[in-house]
C-alpha cells in the first residue's frame, strides 16, 4: 500500500479497500507486487534488534516499532525523503507506517520480510 501524505489517506485506503475484495484478503493486507526504489529511498526495519541482526534487507535501518523511542525517532526523519517499511508479518509495518504519515512522512508499506524482499529486489542479510 502506497501511502503518502495525509491528504491521499482517503484515495489510498479506498484503494486498499478494493484490492483487498477482489482479492478476498483480510488480516494484514497485501503488499505491493514491485516496489521502485531509489537512491534516496530509506528502507525501514520497524521489528526489534534482536529480529534484524538475525536478518534484514540490505541496507535497512531499524527503528523498532515497539520501543518506545519510536515516535521520536521517526520525529527526527527527513521529511523530503521516501521511506518503505516492513517487518516480520506485515502487522507492525502497517502500524509504523500509519504513525509515520501522521508524522507527515511519505511511505509505502511493503509488509512482512519476504514480502519487502520480493517486492523491492533486496536480499536479506545477516
Amino acid at each position: 500500500m502506497t501511502v503518502s501524505r495525509p491528504s491521499r489517506l482517503r484515495s489510498a485506503s479506498v484503494g486498499v479497500a478494493a484490492i483487498a475484495l477482489a482479492l478476498g484478503v483480510s488480516g494484514c493486507g497485501a503488499s505491493p507486487a514491485s516496489i521502485a526504489l531509489d537512491a534516496d529511498t530509506v528502507v525501514v526495519d520497524v521489528r526489534s534488534p534482536a529480529e534484524y541482526a538475525a536478518g534484514h534487507l540490505e541496507g535497512a535501518v531499524n527503528i523498532d516499532f515497539q520501543s518506545t523511542s519510536f515516535g521520536a525517532e521517526i520525529s527526527e526523519l527527513d521529511s523530503d525523503a521516501d521511506y518503505v517499511v516492513y517487518c516480520q508479518s506485515g502487522n507492525r509495518s502497517a502500524q509504523a507506517a500509519s504513525a509515520m504519515v501522521t508524522a507527515d512522512l511519505s511511505v509505502q508499506d511493503a509488509g512482512g520480510i519476504d514480502e519487502a524482499a520480493g517486492a523491492t529486489g533486496l536480499p536479506v542479510v545477516p
